[in-house]
């Protein structure tokens, strides 16, 4: 019941804190997108293979790629992609989870906050 009370770890972003693909971020995603489609026909253990390969170098998740794709429209904030993933059972402390891991590796910027914007 008072679970959304409990402290969560990570990084802690300012309400409303978007996000983008850093350049890294772009070629990463594409990527990404290129091993996924290559890889679909050949079966779903080709394809868990695929993001395997393409994550590893990355020094991130196999999951990571989807959180990529979401940014790839331009930015988001982080209840704006868990929105975008939920169909896919990707749950909101998942997607902040994958954001975290992606601005360490400088795949994700956190784009500036408008009241950072105007000063």
């Amino acid at each position: 019941m008072l679970e959304s009370l409990k402290p969560r770890g990570g990084k802690r972003w300012p309400r409303g804190q978007k996000f983008a693909l850093s350049a890294a971020g772009s070629v990463a995603e594409a990527a990404y997108r290129d091993a996924i489609t290559a890889a679909r026909a050949q079966g779903r253990t080709a394809l868990e293979s695929a993001q395997r390969a393409w994550a590893e170098p990355l020094r991130v998740e196999a999951s990571d790629g989807v959180v990529l794709g979401e940014l790839r429209g331009g930015k988001k904030s982080i209840a704006d992609i868990a929105r975008g993933l939920e169909d896919c059972g990707v749950t909101p402390t998942e997607v902040k989870t994958a954001v975290d891991r992606l601005t360490d590796v400088g795949l994700v910027e956190p784009a500036a906050v408008p009241s950072e914007a105007a000063a």
